[in-house]
């Protein structure tokens, strides 16, 4: 009996690795950008939603901001090669965000302030200057999500397997899109429901366009959310993963709600501060 369970859960773990762990790590998934987008278009000044939908036309924000989730199978070497590091930063225990070593390629710090730079300058065309919003509204909501401020040994939690409810996944999906997908809301629903909870004093606490400040948070948060079990891959084996089911969503749903919510009103105050100094 010992070997079937062993051979069943390494058949699980297989499995999640083909569908989630092999591929490059998302952040939040589709509903959390939205979300988090969506939030932001409520809470953004007129002169930038002017600056916005002179850009986008009727795209809108929540639409934009998975661009450059849905473009990862582009085959261009755009999407292949410089746009890849765009979405995380590697920040090892012990330091703080000033403190990042930038590689060569990029990260999502490097190319925030390069798509600042383009939003405002008056000769990028608009195509630039679209690429460059809907990346700015994908990488600001990625720099909250805890694992995308990566402490560089585990993939951003990639490689930390864990059966949630039963399902063989990773650390990552949990945070990217597990929590989300039990709320059973669609992005529009979700938004509202999160933005109800604001106070008008949390917005002007949480109106901060530093994102050092960001990744402080995220990677302040990264460190307590690993599970005290779970396995690391091993010479193609695996240790037991740890179970993660009701008492883990209970705990960290409203810490992932929390954190979707400050990255909306963040992008309302970036964009804001972006657009202050556009022409």
């Amino acid at each position: 009996m010992k070997a079937v369970a062993k051979i069943t859960i390494t058949a699980l773990l297989s499995s999640a690795l083909s569908l989630a762990g092999a591929s490059p790590a998302y952040a939040w998934g589709p509903i959390g950008h939205r979300v988090s987008a969506e939030i932001a278009q409520r809470n953004i000044g007129g002169q930038t939603r002017a600056h916005v939908e002179r850009i986008l036309g009727s795209e809108g924000l929540p639409e934009a901001s998975t661009v450059p989730d849905e473009e990862r199978a582009n085959p261009d070497p755009f999407w292949q090669e410089t746009a890849s590091p765009f979405h995380y930063v590697t920040l090892p225990p012990g330091r703080d965000a000033t403190e990042i070593e930038h590689p060569a390629e990029g990260d999502a710090l490097t190319a925030l302030e390069g798509f600042a730079a383009t939003l405002r300058d008056p000769a990028a065309s608009r195509d630039a200057k679209a690429r460059a919003l809907r990346f700015t509204a994908h990488i600001v909501s990625d720099l909250h999500m805890p694992l995308h401020a990566g402490s560089g040994t585990d993939r951003g939690g990639n490689d930390f397997k864990v059966l949630w409810f039963d399902e063989a996944t990773n650390l990552h999906w949990v945070w990217d899109e597990g929590m989300i997908l039990r709320q059973q809301l669609s992005y529009s629903d979700y938004a509202e429901r999160l933005e109800a909870r604001l106070t008008p004093d949390e917005v002007i606490a949480d109106w901060d366009a530093d994102p050092l400040h960001w990744i402080d948070e995220s990677a302040a948060l990264r460190d307590r959310i690993y599970p005290e079990t779970g396995g690391e891959l091993d010479e193609g084996t695996q240790e037991a993963p740890a179970v993660l089911s009701f008492g883990y969503n209970w705990r960290w749903t409203p810490v992932m709600e929390e954190r979707l919510l400050q990255s909306g009103v963040r992008l309302a105050a970036y964009l804001d501060w972006v657009f202050a100094e556009a022409p």
